[in-house]
């Protein structure tokens, strides 16, 4: 059992940076493949980013390429999403989820994919 905490939201101008944090209970952490997925209101829940569980392999959604940056900090049991030049069409609730089945260079871009979720993060950018 994997539980996850986000934490990093808020409110930012366009332009602006943030950087989310998921902290990751249980020892097999480093283990678990971790993914970022958004959800504005009315729409679906949508991939972000994704880390293999070696940090090796990262991969990320097309509309925030170049802007945001994946990590992972397995010492500290913790992924980060670093959020920069944000945009209004940025806002949305964050959340991270963890996957247990992948490997060294795998990555997993669908939510149903995924075993654990954390509760989300607002995430809200104003013009």
């Amino acid at each position: 059992q994997v539980q996850l905490v986000e934490s990093g939201g808020g409110l930012v101008q366009a332009g602006g940076s943030l950087r989310l944090s998921c902290a990751a209970s249980g020892r097999t952490f480093s283990s678990y493949g971790m993914g970022w997925f958004r959800q504005a209101p009315g729409k679906e829940r949508e991939f972000v980013s994704a880390i293999s569980w070696s940090g090796l392999r990262t991969q990320y959604a097309d509309s925030v390429k170049g802007r945001f940056t994946i990590s992972r900090d397995n010492d500290r049991n913790t992924v980060f999403l670093q959020m920069n030049s944000l945009k209004t069409e940025d806002t949305a609730v964050y959340y991270c989820a963890a996957d247990s089945s992948g490997g060294l260079l795998v990555v997993h871009t669908r939510p149903s994919e995924y075993e654990y979720w954390g509760q989300g993060t607002q995430v809200t950018v104003s013009s």
